[in-house]
């Protein structure tokens, strides 16, 4: 197996190259158009060939710092599966994965909903690792510093997140000082939101004045 983390310090983006190297296939993803050149070269380096590029989530403010396929690789590449583009509050897929799950090489990718921070949210598994987006990071998400929908939101934190093993690893795609990784576990003890509270307590939470002063 291949894994690669691919963190921008300035804006705390972060995205993920996953790749099987006995088949030399990769899935990517929330990739950025700043990336495109350091993501051809590893590809390159590595022999994988890309198959899919997937999103978490996407802001309608961020698309021009979201990469396609094309930008990744050449226009006529055999990319296989799933190209998850938000316009319109859709989701739009080249190759619909088959009964939630997506494979590269021998590798499977589970695809799990996970509504709340924006509305078609989702979140990939992927071995012990959770790729979850701006899932938990909240309101460190410079886009969207609080949930398009609080109820979905709780829902997906407590009903998919927080049921995984606690070893589970969750990856973020927004960091605040170039903390991208962390366990269901941790977050299950330690989250300023989710810990030790109760759905009432979140929804007051959420609806607080945000602090500006941080």
């Amino acid at each position: 197996m291949y894994f690669r983390v691919l963190h921008n310090q300035a804006s705390g983006f972060t995205s993920y190259l996953l790749g099987d190297t006995t088949k030399n296939e990769a899935v990517l993803i929330d990739p950025r158009i700043a990336d495109v050149a350091v993501t051809r070269a590893i590809l390159n380096d590595q022999r994988l060939r890309l198959t899919s590029i997937l999103f978490t989530h996407e802001h309608e403010q961020a698309k021009n710092q979201s990469a396609s396929k094309s930008d990744i690789v050449p226009v006529n590449a055999d990319v296989l599966a799933a190209y998850a583009s938000f316009h319109d509050g859709d989701i739009e897929l080249d190759a619909k994965p088959e009964n939630g799950l997506l494979t590269f090489g021998n590798e499977v990718l589970h695809i799990i909903k996970t509504p709340g921070h924006t509305r078609n949210c989702q979140s990939f598994l992927w071995r012990d690792r959770l790729f979850c987006g701006d899932l938990l990071t909240v309101d460190c998400c410079p886009h969207q510093p609080r949930p398009v929908s609080a109820d979905e939101m709780w829902n997906s934190v407590t009903q998919n997140v927080f049921l995984l093993p606690a070893e589970t690893l969750l990856f973020s795609g927004h960091t605040k000082q170039a903390k991208f990784l962390s366990s269901v576990l941790e977050q299950r003890l330690w989250h300023p939101w989710f810990a030790g509270t109760t759905r009432d307590t979140f929804f007051i939470r959420v609806a607080a004045p945000l602090n500006t002063t941080e």
